[in-house]
This record gives C-alpha cells, structure tokens and sequence, in this order.
C-alpha cells in the first residue's frame, strides 16, 4: 500500500487513477510515499524522509524546492500542457479585450449615471474614446514554443494574423505541433521588432528575468500590446508604465496584480487565472497522478523537472531496482559488480541522465536482492535505491 499525501484539493478526477486498493490518500499522514501539490509553499516545509516523489498538478514548480528534492533523490513531476488550452484562450481574451479597448471601456459604463436619455447621449458622446482595431492583419509574435505558445500561435493563425516565433529550445514534439504558417525570428529582439502584440511562454530563469525590458520596449512597433501570462518577473514593470504613460505602448495585459499597476488605465491585470478552469484542473490532476503511480509501482519517470526520461517496460516475474546516483563514472560498473556477486542475472537495464543526475532501472532474474540493493545504496554517490517486486 501507498501513501500519498495532497497538500491542496486535487481534483477527483486525478485521484480516482489511484486504486484505493494500492493507494492510501489523505491531508495528513505519516511517512508518505508521495506528495501531490498544487500551490502550497513547500520550501519551509519539512518534508519527511520517506517522501519518494512529489508531483505539481500543474505546469510551474516554483513552489517546490527542486534543489533540495535532487539531493535527496526525489523526482519532482509536473503537467506540462494539461493547462494549455486553459492559458490559451485566456491569452486570446485579453487580445480581444485589449484591441477593443473593452476594460476602460466597461469602466465608463460603470461611472454612468441619470436616466436613460442621459445615458445614451453620454454613450454616443463618449464611445469615440473607445475605438478599437480589428486582428486579422495584425502581427503576433510569441517567445517560447512550448504547449501554451504554440497553441497561442496556431490560433491567432486562425484569426488571421501574422505570427512569428521564437524559442533556440523548442522540442522536436511541439515543432511537429506548430502550423507552418508561424514563421521564424532569428532572435527575441528580432521577434519584437516586427510584433505589435507579444506573447511571452517561457519559464522565469535568470536568462528571462526582466526580458522585456525598457530597450526592448523601444524595439516595438509603437502602440503594441505585451501579454504576459507566464511569470510576473519576466517583464519590468516599471518600464512598461512608463511607456503607456508615455503613449509609447497601447496595452499590457497580464495575470498578475501588482500595487505598481492596479488602477492603470491601460492595464488588464488578471489574479492568475492561466489554469483556472475546471478541465485544465482535471487535466492536470490527471496527469501527475499517473506519473506518480508508474513511478511508484514500475520505476518509470515521464516529466520530471529534475530527473531524465526512463521508461522500460518491466518484463514478467523480474525484479526491479531503481538507483539514483551522481552523474560520474563506473557507477553501472559497480552496480553490475553488486549484481554479480550474488548471482543476479541483469534481464534488461537501462541508465539515463541529466545534468547531475542519473537514474538507472534494472530489472533482475530471481533471487534475493536485498542485499545487492543494500551494497548498491552504500557506494558513494548514490543517492537512492529501491527495490519493486516482481508481478
């Protein structure tokens, strides 16, 4: 039986893919297997020994403390995309708000006052103000082209846009996913230059921290529109009311109020909304909850923050060990030496790695190997050893 402890209300729907006939679930328990987490801070936590694997029913894992979690061993999964259609539309939203001016607007009809008459005249005298553009013709150009950006992308191709994109790191996956209509800039400030709206999709890294900037903002065409619905730091804020103050931009919309821009009348601030609907929530659930399940009972590792890809199916009545250890050298040399000693036979293995870490799955024919996953635990630089019996 499984422990699994959830940090926040996880979706039912996640948590029905966890057999209560193999999983134990509740707010609060001792010596969980696992952690399932949505927002909770859990950088001042202690979070117990026992802890094999945690997963953010979600795409961002700012919460968790990742760096920690390595050391440890413990892979962190997330649920890159299950929010993706969610973020998508929001984006496409604010586009459309912002075009048409629709939040000052709403804010005008709020003030009005008198009876009918006197509300249509001021309607008729004050709807000039409020004029607007249409898309189609209009440029978009996105930085990052992963789930969200390349959904963004292929929907404002729809609407009969011109879009651009760019991302160095783009995955051969969402690639096959991008319509061939996106064209390519050959940099970010490439990209702006010919953008009148900007859709920001990449994660908040010291590289993206303040990436548009006040120099940036110059490169724009004059009247754009930034719409940031990745992380609140990627874009100076400062800078960016400066320049609708100065009539340098036309509009930025975002998902995340600040004192700096509430009550700006040229901001549409949302309170992080990105992945507020009810699919992107079962998505999400839905996805770590598997992740966590085919690790715990098969070793299997699908999006992990920290830890490489390793899938290999488990062959019938083997059983399996899972290593964490150090990126060096030897390390399957000593582990196949342990093995050996005491007559294990390896029916199938396979290691992979990233950056400093590197995860080994093998499966072994029979035997006890107990003792072999004790000496496998004492070699320096492993990190973590687990034994799963054979089915």
């Amino acid at each position: 039986m499984f422990k699994i402890q959830t940090l926040n209300n996880i979706s039912v729907n996640g948590l029905e893919r966890l057999p209560r006939d193999r999983f134990e679930i509740a707010s609060e328990m001792a010596k969980p297997d696992a952690i399932l987490v949505r927002s909770a801070d859990m950088h001042k936590l202690d979070i117990p020994t026992s802890v094999k694997a945690i997963g953010r029913a979600g795409a961002g894992t700012n919460n968790i403390p990742i760096a920690a979690m390595s050391k440890r061993g413990v892979p962190v999964f997330n649920a890159p995309g299950a929010n993706a259609n969610a973020v998508k539309e929001l984006v496409l939203s604010a586009m459309l708000l912002t075009a048409r001016n629709i939040p000052a607007a709403l804010d005008f009809v709020k003030k009005l006052d008198g009876d009918d008459k006197a509300m249509h005249e001021a309607v008729e005298a004050g709807k000039k103000k409020f004029v607007g553009f249409e898309l189609p013709s209009r440029t978009l150009g996105v930085i990052g082209l992963g789930a969200i950006g390349v959904k963004v992308a292929n929907a404002a191709l729809e609407l009969g846009m011109e879009v651009w994109g760019y991302d160095p790191a783009m995955t051969v996956q969402n690639a096959w996913q991008l319509n061939s209509g996106v064209r390519q800039a050959l940099s970010v400030d490439d990209l702006l230059s010919k953008s009148q709206f900007v859709s920001l999709h990449v994660p908040l890294l010291d590289a993206t921290r303040g990436l548009i900037n006040a120099d940036r903002i110059k490169l724009m065409k004059k009247q754009a529109v930034v719409l940031n619905f990745a992380r609140a730091p990627i874009v100076d804020e400062q800078a960016v009311i400066e320049a609708l103050d100065a009539g340098r931009m036309h509009a930025y919309a975002c998902d995340f109020p600040s004192t700096a821009l509430q009550g700006h009348p040229r901001v549409l601030a949302t309170p992080h909304l990105g992945a507020s609907t009810s699919e992107a929530e079962d998505n999400c659930a839905v996805m770590v909850a598997d992740q966590i399940r085919e690790f715990l009972e098969l070793g299997t590792i699908r999006n992990s923050v920290n830890f490489p890809e390793a899938q290999l199916p488990m062959l019938p009545g083997a059983t399996r060990l899972c290593i964490v250890n150090q990126n060096v050298p030897n390390m399957v040399g000593q582990i196949s030496t342990a093995l050996a000693k005491r007559g294990l036979n390896i029916a199938d293995l396979l290691n992979k790695s990233r950056g400093d870490l590197a995860y080994t799955i093998v499966d072994v024919d029979g035997g006890d190997t107990g003792e072999a996953a004790q000496e496998i635990e004492a070699i320096p630089g492993v990190l973590a050893t687990r034994v799963i019996a054979g089915r």
